[in-house]
């Protein structure tokens, strides 16, 4: 049977579902498909669409469904259930072209559901999380940390389509991370490390800067390390050097670098909108868990950064734990770095906010990634 638009998305949200990540898998599925621009497009949107708003999407389809479905037919529905409330398509087009990729046991019900579905009058949610379609624990925290008003926003600007923002070299970068490779740029080091490069997108715009600095970018993990290393090459910038180290004990020289950059892992709640399955893969821990990790690296990194050196730490995420909190431990964990100013005041950096000594950027405040960054100084030895 002759792929199509539908069978080919309910393909790739097989694949995630049995635990693929949608920006791996979708490319792979997509470059075999055989379809053309348009389909290819029109995939993409059902399958970040449909994982993005499985929650709503299910709530849609249960009010008419009873028992337990099973998985196939379930995410027939939820495509189907998208389609009809998220996009412009003619509802029987939505429900016939849906009924289509249903498997033969099921058409009738898949039929029946989508049909009720469809004359649903709109806007009729029973909580915020479920308009929304994230986990409640994710929705409750961050209404804690950022207050209900910037939480709605960014929680709304995350169910938008991501701009795509490509840098002069033709690398694909948000440009939230494009600005803090600018301000850790902004110092002029001569050698800079960083410790978390993989797949190098900072580490390449650092070293792509005018003096073109010496930039050693790490990663503990082999696979992601050969990233790096691919990326460099396509660029032609032989001043990164790639190597497989691990960022709790990194095995480098004490002060050997201008400035370091600690881009750690992290919960990623500011970036769920690029990654529409990880609001899924996410427990409410996770962000006090990968606290802990972060702090070991600041430290870890702190011994590498030269006298009148500079550290810099960021994470693609908004949470407090691993922002102010972790801008309050360093205060204690490294006591006399003063923290650097915020980015420069261009027009491309005023939507930073002031967050404790660092700065983060909201996904609503300029349609980019949430982001957080805070630079420390480190100061020179008083002289004898």
């Amino acid at each position: 049977m002759t792929p199509n638009a539908r069978s080919v998305a309910l393909e790739a949200l097989a694949r995630i579902d049995e635990g693929a990540y949608a920006n791996i898998v979708l490319p792979s599925i997509l470059r075999r498909g055989g379809l053309d621009t348009r389909d290819r497009r029109l995939v993409t949107e059902l399958v970040y669409g449909t994982t993005r708003m499985r929650r709503a999407c299910d709530h849609l389809v249960d009010r008419f469904v009873r028992g337990e479905l099973e998985a196939e037919v379930r995410r027939v529905l939820r495509l189907g259930a998208y389609q009809l409330a998220f996009m412009e398509i003619p509802d029987h087009a939505a429900v016939s072209a849906t009924v289509d990729e249903a498997p033969r046991r099921a058409k009738g019900l898949v039929n029946a559901v989508l049909r009720k579905v469809a004359r649903l009058p709109p806007g009729q949610w029973p909580d915020p999380a479920t308009r929304l379609s994230y986990p409640d624990w994710l929705v409750e925290r961050l209404e804690r940390d950022l207050g209900p008003v910037d939480a709605a926003a960014a929680l709304e600007q995350m169910n938008r389509r991501p701009v795509v923002t490509e840098r002069e070299d033709g690398y694909i970068q948000d440009q939230a991370s494009q600005w803090v490779a600018e301000y850790v740029s902004a110092s002029g080091p001569l050698r800079v490390a960083d410790v978390c490069a993989a797949p190098g997108g900072k580490a390449t715009a650092i070293a792509s800067k005018p003096g073109r600095p010496m930039v050693l970018a790490a990663d503990v993990d082999p696979g992601r390390a050969r990233l790096i290393g691919q990326n460099t090459r396509r660029l032609e910038l032989p001043n990164v050097v790639t190597v497989v180290a691990d960022g709790i004990a990194p095995p480098l020289r004490r002060q050997a670098f201008d400035a370091v950059l600690v881009d750690a892992p992290c919960s990623g709640l500011g970036v769920l909108g690029r990654r529409p399955d990880a609001r899924w893969r996410l427990d409410a821990e996770g962000p006090t868990r990968l606290a802990g990790l972060q702090r070991r690296l600041v430290a870890a990194s702190a011994d590498l950064v030269a006298e009148g050196g500079r550290l810099y730490y960021s994470v693609c995420t908004v949470t407090a734990v691993e922002t102010l909190e972790l801008d309050a431990w360093a205060v204690e964990a490294l006591p006399g770095w003063p923290a650097l100013p915020g980015p420069e005041p261009t027009a491309e950096a005023v939507a930073w906010r002031p967050h404790g000594r660092g700065w983060l950027l909201l996904p609503q405040d300029a349609g980019t990634d949430g982001m957080y960054v805070l630079g420390l100084h480190r100061p020179a030895s008083p002289t004898t």
